[in-house]
């Protein structure tokens, strides 16, 4: 049997250097939401020849539309402005193909008003709070005591920390969007992240159902040493599939891939070095 708690204090200082980073990052940086959130109007286009960025910029900014980001990939640019009408466009489009002396293709164009993007966020806040909510209820009858609950809210709240740090870093070095896609990864990074610890927890109710309650940090040992290979093992295939993908898969998906990439790391190690160490502290406070 491998003694895991021994070590808590490294655990401890992994956790606290990689939320600090991203808790660093989200108030130094914050976040680019895409117009899923605050409403706006993406537009993307094929240019027929190739054209400097400085020239569309200048052109863009002649119109009367506010651009919050400009992209260009040889004759390709993406665009995104504050929301503006079917007229709007039509006429952003003339003048950018007058100006430029090019023909242009519309290869998308969406536009979310901004209290639909407002909506969208409220709906997105509620429903991780009714995760959070529904996990502490389930776990506190299931194991028939807060300390799991709570320690399993923990590590979900570590989880969330992380995805979320790691996500402003990749706002500000990748030009990565919070979206809708990037919610979807959160919550089933918390879904995954509750299953492994419960599957811990689990055992360690059962030794104490068995053999009565004793020592509590050999439970907790003794559990990771048996469920510790098999949850790695399943992480892992998830893994690769998700390293597959982020490497192969379309652009469109690319940082929902790598979104739910850092959620399944982080998961996978908070539920034995997170959930355990947290559960033992509560246990012991509970005794005092």
């Amino acid at each position: 049997m491998i003694n895991f708690l021994k070590y808590r204090f490294i655990y401890l200082a992994v956790s606290a250097t990689v939320i600090l980073a991203g808790i660093f990052s989200m108030l130094r940086w914050g976040f680019v939401f895409s117009i899923d959130f605050v409403g706006g109007t993406n537009l993307q286009y094929q240019l027929s020849k190739l054209v400097p960025e400085s020239g569309i910029r200048n052109v863009l900014q002649g119109e009367k539309v506010e651009l919050v980001t400009l992209q260009v990939k040889q004759n390709i640019i993406s665009v995104r402005l504050k929301a503006i009408d079917e007229k709007q466009e039509a006429q952003l489009k003339k003048d950018l193909e007058n100006k430029l002396d090019t023909k242009i293709t519309i290869l998308s164009s969406e536009t979310v008003g901004p209290v639909l993007g407002r909506e969208t966020m409220n709906k997105t806040i509620i429903a991780s709070l009714v995760a959070v909510v529904g996990i502490l209820l389930y776990m506190s009858f299931a194991f028939k005591g807060l300390n799991f609950a709570l320690a399993a809210i923990i590590a979900l709240i570590h989880d969330f920390l992380v995805v979320v740090g790691s996500y402003s870093i990749l706002t500000k070095f990748f030009s990565a969007q919070v979206d809708t896609l990037f919610v979807t990864a959160i919550l089933t990074a918390m879904a995954f992240s509750v299953h492994d610890t419960i599957i811990i927890f689990d055992k360690i109710r059962e030794y104490i159902r068995t053999e009565g309650k004793g020592n509590m940090e050999y439970y907790v040992n003794r559990a990771l040493t048996q469920t510790l290979v098999r949850s790695t093992n399943n992480s892992m295939t998830v893994i690769f599939m998700l390293l597959a993908l982020a490497l192969l898969g379309g652009t469109t998906i690319h940082y929902f891939i790598i979104a739910l990439l850092i959620g399944t790391v982080t998961g996978t190690y908070s539920s034995p070095f997170v959930a355990t160490p947290v559960l033992i502290w509560l246990e012991k406070r509970r005794k005092k």
